[in-house]
């Protein structure tokens, strides 16, 4: 049998031919109670999917509402998939594929940020391309001593990949990332 048509148990692969996978950004708004992440993130790992990016928090505190940004990657039809099966756990109040918005509106992407910790060590002119470089990315230091520099950057997630890339030669250590946040262009709500 074909490597490409194996059954793995992953929904990627009943995708036609011609299908590509892509990446999109799904909303969930969700009542704010224990077990809803769980049982969204089961939804997934249960199913073969991969989440890329995942970000929650309380959205509405008097209405106990939350609010998961997921980015995930798979064909227009696992996409759709997707969107049914969260739409179908019951504290879900409604999902919103972020990405199809975005394209109907005309543009590429939502709106998407990251916020990132960085830690570099190092000394000597390493740690002077270090600053010079976090300047350049409008990164902030957060933490600083003799051995090392905490920087906080904020930005697209292409954004943040550049600047861990750039700072790998010079000393990472360590990088922790919020995962991304995103919003629809526009005035009306989700």
């Amino acid at each position: 049998m074909n490597a490409r048509h194996q059954a793995t148990g992953s929904a990627y692969f009943i995708a036609k031919e011609t299908e590509r996978p892509e990446t999109h950004t799904l909303s969930v708004v969700v009542d704010n109670e224990p077990g809803v992440l769980a049982r969204v993130i089961g939804l997934f790992s249960g199913r073969g999917y991969n989440i890329e990016s995942l970000t929650v928090s309380e959205t509405e505190h008097e209405k106990h509402i939350s609010r998961i940004t997921i980015v995930t990657r798979g064909t227009p039809h696992v996409l759709e998939q997707i969107k049914a099966q969260l739409e179908r756990i019951v504290p879900v109040h409604r999902v919103v594929d972020l990405t199809v918005v975005a394209h109907e509106l005309g543009h590429e992407k939502p709106l998407e940020r990251e916020l990132a910790l960085v830690k570099v060590a190092g000394s000597g002119e390493h740690r002077v391309e270090a600053l010079r470089l976090a300047d350049a990315f409008k990164a902030t230091v957060i933490d600083a001593n003799i051995e090392h520099f905490i920087f906080e950057v904020r930005g697209r997630t292409s954004t943040i990949e550049q600047f861990i890339a750039i700072m790998a030669p010079l000393g990472l250590v360590e990088v922790c990332r919020t995962g991304v946040a995103a919003m629809t262009r526009g005035p009306e709500g989700m």
